[in-house]
C-alpha cells in the first residue's frame, strides 16, 4: 500500500483531525490522527493489518508466534495483525499505572513477539510495552506501527516498520504558536496527561 493509499484510508474515515490537541507526551499539535476512527471500520482495518503485515521482513514475519499490543489505541490494529500473520494477538493494559498481561493472558518462554501500535508518537508507550512483554517471558523481535510520527528517530530496541510516517510539527508547553494557543487543547488520546 503506497502513502497516498494510505491517507486516503485516514481521510475516508475521516480520522485526520485539525484544531489544538495536546498529545499524551505533553506537546502540543495542530492535527491529530485519530486511528480508532480508521480502524473503527472492519474492512479497513484489516486492509491496513494486511499492508502492514506485508511491509515486515519476510525473514521476522515467519519467526512471530503472538502479537501484543498495548491497550487500548494499540488492541484493534493488534488483533488485525494477529489475524494478517495467522497468530493470536494479546493486549497489555494499565489497571495500576504499569502495562501487563490480564485477562487470562499469557506468554511463554520462547515466544517470539510483534509489538503492534497505532501511532508512535514518541515511543514511550511502545518501550512500556515492549519492557512488560519481556517481564512476562517473551522475546520481542520486532516492533511495528500503522503511524511513524516520530520523523524516524524512535529506537524501540527492536526493528521497527511503519505503514506511514506523518511529520506534524508538535511544541512543548512554552513553544506553541499564539494562533494554536489561542484554540482550546483537546486531550484526545486514551493516556493520562502528565
Amino acid at each position: 500500500m503506497q502513502d497516498e493509499e494510505v491517507l486516503a484510508e485516514f481521510r475516508a474515515s475521516k480520522a485526520l483531525l485539525e484544531g489544538h490537541f495536546l498529545l499524551s507526551s505533553g506537546r502540543h499539535t495542530a492535527r491529530y490522527l485519530q486511528c480508532a476512527r480508521v480502524l473503527m471500520n472492519p474492512d479497513r482495518a484489516g486492509r491496513l493489518a494486511v499492508a502492514l503485515a506485508a511491509a515486515l521482513p519476510r525473514d521476522l514475519r515467519k519467526q512471530i508466534t503472538k502479537v501484543v499490543s498495548p491497550a487500548m489505541g494499540g488492541v484493534i490494529i493488534g488483533h488485525e495483525m494477529g489475524r494478517a500473520l495467522g497468530v493470536e494477538a494479546l493486549f497489555v493494559e494499565r489497571p495500576t499505572g504499569t502495562f501487563e498481561l490480564r485477562r487470562g493472558f499469557a506468554l511463554e518462554p520462547g515466544d517470539k513477539v510483534l509489538m503492534v501500535e497505532d501511532v508512535v508518537t514518541t515511543g514511550l508507550s511502545s518501550r512500556e510495552a515492549i519492557k512488560a512483554i519481556e517481564e512476562a517471558g517473551a522475546e520481542v523481535i520486532a516492533a511495528a506501527a500503522l503511524v511513524d510520527r516520530t520523523g524516524g528517530t524512535v529506537d524501540l530496541g527492536v526493528p521497527f516498520t511503519a505503514l506511514i510516517a506523518l511529520n506534524f510539527p508538535t511544541y512543548a508547553p512554552d513553544e506553541v504558536p499564539a494562533e494554536l494557543a489561542a484554540i482550546p487543547a483537546i486531550k484526545p488520546g486514551s493516556r493520562a496527561q502528565p
